[in-house]
């Protein structure tokens, strides 16, 4: 019978890791352009400019976007965006997601998406002064030099695009970490998402939504940062590959992100059946399992994972009556701490695992 754990928060807990920083090297161009308003809103319309899927939610109020909209009007500054050249030769927005559709919100009449029931908010330009001339109208209720002003005002846009090597385009998630200036600094997997845009984005999502494995994270609902999901993700790696896994842990995960966009492979098939066996067998012999120090282990939980997804003779009773004796092995033991994810621990971790819970 399957053990419940007490739900939890939507906020996962784990011991720290230590992983490597990847050193990293790239040949990008970065050239700076002065597209207009309009031309910026037009490119969003024919998706030109892609707002990465994650940040689609518009979350400034109207009255931040009137202000921005009156800055141009008054020509004052405006910070610069940020436009990821990718390899369509789209511009992916690494930042300035907000000011840009304020733009396009503004130039089209409307704030704001569509609600449930298909209605749209008329913008008008709210907040400002009393004595502000713009206060109140529409795009179409301002003076036509005001609209023509407004549609060739232009926008400092930073365009980065990598050259080499030109079959990783890993650069990207790197110049993302480092230059994304939103209200909440993103974490290792939603830049991910953002990054290697496919079919795996929402696969991942799909097996991380599983009740038992949310159970077997000690979760009511899916982590917000979503490292819940970069579980399975490194799951998915390591799965019948662990042994030519090399560190470090981010850049190898970037790695399997890029290289399964379409999550299409025979080993994506296997890998998602296998998945929902090893968690009912995990979740029906152990209580508050991965946890040796109370909150949830990481390298623990991969090498349990690894071996039972591995090995479809490790069932709920083999993994039940042999789980313990991991800790008691020095091996495994002592490469669940510190360096977890260097890779000699990783494998060495691993191979302890496949052969204690397969009765070797």
């Amino acid at each position: 019978m399957s053990r419940r754990l007490p739900p939890q928060e939507s906020e996962l807990e784990t011991e720290e890791e230590l992983d490597e920083v990847p050193y990293v090297e790239y040949d990008i161009s970065v050239s700076p352009s002065d597209p207009s308003l309009e031309l910026l809103s037009q490119q969003i319309e024919r998706e030109d400019i892609i707002i990465p899927f994650y940040q689609r939610r518009y979350v400034w109020k109207i009255e931040q976007a009137s202000k921005l909209i009156e800055s141009f009007l008054m020509g004052l500054p405006v910070p610069q965006v940020f436009l990821y050249v990718n390899g369509e030769d789209q511009l992916e927005v690494i930042d300035g997601q907000q000011r840009l559709m304020s733009v396009h919100y503004f130039l089209g009449g409307f704030f704001g998406e569509e609600d449930s029931k298909g209605r749209r908010q008329v913008f008008k330009l709210k907040g400002l002064s009393e004595r502000s001339e713009y206060n109140g109208k529409t795009f179409e209720e301002l003076e036509s030099r005001d609209q023509r002003k407004l549609r060739n005002s232009t926008l400092r846009a930073i365009n980065i695009k990598q050259l080499k090597p030109s079959s990783n385009g890993d650069s990207v998630f790197h110049i993302f970490e480092r230059l994304n200036t939103g209200g909440t600094q993103l974490k290792a997997q939603e830049i991910r998402n953002a990054v290697y845009r496919g079919q795996i984005v929402g696969k991942l999502k799909e097996m991380n939504q599983l009740s038992d494995w949310q159970n077997i994270l000690g979760l009511k609902k899916p982590d917000k940062s979503q490292k819940d999901v970069e579980l399975v993700l490194r799951l998915f790696g390591l799965f019948e590959d662990w042994q030519s896994y090399e560190k470090p842990m981010l850049r190898y995960l970037n790695g399997v992100m890029a290289r399964n966009k379409d999550f299409d492979t025979e080993k994506a098939t296997r890998f998602s059946e296998r998945f929902i066996s090893a968690v009912d067998v995990v979740n029906n012999a152990l209580e508050k399992p991965f946890r040796p120090k109370k909150v949830l282990n990481s390298a623990v939980l991969e090498a349990v994972m690894i071996a039972i997804l591995e090995n479809e003779k490790i069932d709920s009773h083999k993994l039940e009556r042999n789980y313990n004796r991991l800790f008691e092995d020095d091996d495994f033991s002592g490469s669940i701490s510190g360096s977890t994810t260097d890779s000699a621990v990783l494998h060495r971790r691993i191979s302890a695992a496949k052969r204690i819970l397969g009765d070797g």
